[in-house]
């Protein structure tokens, strides 16, 4: 039986609600393109997304170039919903491609490691009640670095042609949550590359916290790298733990 269209529901996106926004102030159909795609759940401090409009002014559409980037973010964000906010916008050239220009990117983990579930950071932060051995997760962490063959790391269906990636860093800090009566901790999985495949950093941190569970040791991490045998990494952590960071192209400086 075929499903009624009219029945569908329109998934809301964050690319959806700025090009609506977008749309919107530049009066003008426009395409947004986004540099990074994030799964639903996931945060992003950092994502890059360009888009082409008429420049001149003289029909009243567009967005003249003598008019400025500041006031662009400043309208875009009157149009945007309370949890989506644009920081800021640079004229770039024509053929600037947000996605194939990209040179690096950094995405962090966050984890609140104690036996009492977080409140105010619950949408943020993914709860593990049991003891974590940052050391561990470190030394796990480092086996990562440098170009590898991530297939293990990827799940089913990610739809790239090569699973090779180069991962420029990947390390765990943990502090302790100030005035916590629980002894609560902060860990976060900081991990910067050329790229990823999908679910790539949801399964580089479930790999990490098995492995400061003691339920993975280094030799598993290598010969998962070696194999490609997904069972050998860690789970898909979930979503709301991860936040892309930054994204950084050839242009921009060191």
């Amino acid at each position: 039986m075929a499903l009624d269209d009219r029945a569908r529901v329109e998934l809301r996106t964050v690319q959806a609600v700025v090009e609506r926004a977008v749309r919107a102030t530049v009066r003008e159909p426009v395409v947004v393109m986004g540099a990074s795609r994030t799964d639903s759940g996931v945060h992003a401090r950092g994502q890059v997304a360009a888009f082409t409009c008429s420049d001149d002014g003289t029909r009243g559409i567009g967005w003249p170039a003598d008019r400025g980037t500041q006031p662009l973010v400043r309208a875009l964000n009157s149009r945007l919903p309370h949890d989506v906010l644009v920081l800021d916008a640079q004229a770039v050239a024509a053929d600037f491609n947000p996605i194939q220009g990209a040179r690096s990117k950094a995405y962090s983990y966050t984890i609140w490691n104690s036996p009492v579930r977080p409140l105010w950071e619950r949408r943020t932060a993914l709860h593990v009640w049991t003891p974590l051995d940052v050391a561990r997760m470190n030394d796990a962490a480092g086996l990562l670095v440098g170009e590898h063959d991530f297939a293990a790391f990827a799940a089913a269906g990610h739809g790239r042609l090569s699973t090779v990636r180069t991962v420029f860093e990947c390390r765990v800090r943990g502090e302790a949550v100030a005035g916590d009566a629980h002894g609560a901790r902060r860990i976060v999985i900081d991990v910067v590359g050329s790229g990823f495949l999908w679910n790539m950093v949801r399964i580089i941190a479930g790999s990490l916290i098995e492995a400061g569970r003691a339920r993975i040791d280094n030799d598993r991490i290598v010969e998962a790298l070696r194999s490609g045998r997904r069972e050998l990494a860690g789970p898909t952590v979930q979503p709301h733990g991860l936040c892309l960071e930054w994204i950084k192209y050839a242009e921009d400086s060191p």
